[in-house]
């Protein structure tokens, strides 16, 4: 798949990060990370994300790293695309950017460098060498520490033909309309906030139809029924998907740091298709918040 083609791909439709399957001592599980996927590949994403951030990709170690791309795109192919997590150190960020397009991703969701402070032409800096050290479609994540301006971006645009998206995960409205406006269809463009349902209907009202769902890991149907709503401005169903479950989700979600991936663990456990613990330094849910977050799932009769 070229980039191209990828973009396109990306323009449209619902997106998605499975979470990554870990065993009881921690260990990768592949053989239910495949199950996972094969569940949730006939739903209808029109692209998934190995070892994203749901995907805790910031706790794999590199053998993993590429037993992750490699299941997901062997058991995906045919079925749905898969681009693959990178990120740290640029050099790092390379070496896996290169091993996703060698196992055979369509791209590469680029996710910002770790901990160290810098300018923001240094972070272009940084994108720029990885989009050079690939042939794949690359999508870069404004987050954290990267925070790109609309000058960087159309500068690397013109620079990387195949850096082909920008995902927002600030939800900084006069920058995301920025960029957009800046920008054309240049790029095709994510919604990537945690929980992006609750912003989905914005989002597309800013020229941004296409988001990442989280609880299409554990309630794949209504992640969907949701999407569709919001490409149909059926304003009825999205207003009580939030009512009876989005917003009663967030208050268990932000019950602690780091919960926007836990959560989606107990859910996925909940419906029969436990991924096994997160690891440090996330912590799971309390047992009182996973009975809650049953209970509201039972309530709302999501699927």
């Amino acid at each position: 798949m070229s980039p191209s083609e990828l973009k396109t791909v990306l323009s449209s439709g619902l997106l998605s990060f499975p979470i990554t399957d870990f065993a009881a001592n921690g260990d990768f599980n592949a053989a239910g990370y495949a199950k996972r996927l094969q569940w949730l590949a006939p739903y209808g994403a029109t692209a998934l994300f190995a070892a994203g951030g749901t995907g805790e990709f910031f706790s794999l170690e590199p053998k993993e790293y590429s037993d992750i791309i490699k299941t997901a795109v062997n058991t995906c192919d045919g079925l749905v695309p898969i681009l693959a997590g990178a990120g740290g150190p640029t050099r790092v960020a390379i070496q896996y950017a290169q091993e996703a397009e060698r196992l055979g991703a369509k791209g590469i969701l680029l996710l910002p460098h770790y901990l160290t402070e810098t300018n923001q032409e240094g972070v272009a800096a940084h994108v720029d060498q990885v989009c050079k050290s690939v042939k794949i479609g690359v999508v870069v994540y404004n987050r954290n520490v990267c925070r790109l301006q609309p000058h960087h971006l159309e500068k690397l645009a013109a620079n990387n033909a195949n850096l082909i998206g920008y995902k927002d995960g600030f939800g900084d409205i006069e920058l995301m309309v920025s960029v957009r406006r800046r920008m054309g269809d240049r790029f095709s463009y994510l919604g990537g906030l945690p929980t992006a349902e609750v912003y989905a209907a914005a989002y597309k009202a800013m020229g941004v139809p296409v988001y990442s769902s989280a609880v299409f890991n554990f309630i794949p149907q209504a992640a969907m029924d949701f999407y569709y709503a919001v490409a149909k401005d059926d304003v009825a169903t999205q207003n009580r998907l939030l009512d009876t479950f989005f917003l009663p989700y967030l208050e268990i979600r932000n019950k602690s740091a780091g919960y926007a991936v836990s959560i989606i663990k107990a859910g996925a456990t909940i419906v029969g298709h436990s991924a096994g613990p997160v690891r440090a330094p996330l912590t799971d849910l309390k047992p009182a918040e996973v009975e809650q977050l049953a209970a509201l799932i039972a309530k709302a009769g999501v699927k």
